[in-house]
């Protein structure tokens, strides 16, 4: 089976905080797929929340400056540069530019799952339950 993603034709979905999330693969196209992407754009400001994942994730930055904090530590990255995040690390990336951010991630998993780390609730990655609004 092939599947091809034009971007444009992804419907995005806004977190309502000023980051939006387009998704390009995963297990919504089809049950053997075994890495999940898309995009997020992050509004000058905006940030998710701490937060890890049950998978290892990596991160590209496509537009913008950010700040990544994982596990603790705080790393900026610039249009080109790229991060990874092992299963279970708890992370976050912040816009901290005045244009928008824009990262491409890839996760090592279709049945990817948050877990926010402030209240510990777990959600299925891009659910309905983890598309609202998250907050920094």
């Amino acid at each position: 089976m092939s599947l091809l993603i034009n971007p444009d034709r992804v419907t995005p979905f806004d977190r309502g905080n000023g980051v939006v999330t387009i998704p390009y693969v995963g297990r919504w196209n089809a049950d053997d797929n075994v890495i999940t992407t898309g995009q997020t754009i992050f509004a000058p400001g905006t940030g998710l929340p701490v937060h890890s994942h049950n998978v290892e994730e990596s991160v590209l930055i496509l537009e913008g400056e950010a700040i990544a904090e994982i596990d603790g530590e705080r790393f900026d990255l610039l249009v080109g540069e790229a991060t990874w995040v092992p299963a279970g690390t708890p992370h976050r990336f912040l816009n901290r530019g005045e244009g928008q951010l824009r990262i491409y991630w890839v996760y090592g998993g279709r049945d990817v799952t948050r877990t926010i780390t402030a209240t510990g609730e777990t959600f299925e990655h891009l659910s309905d339950n983890d598309r609202g609004g998250l907050t920094t």
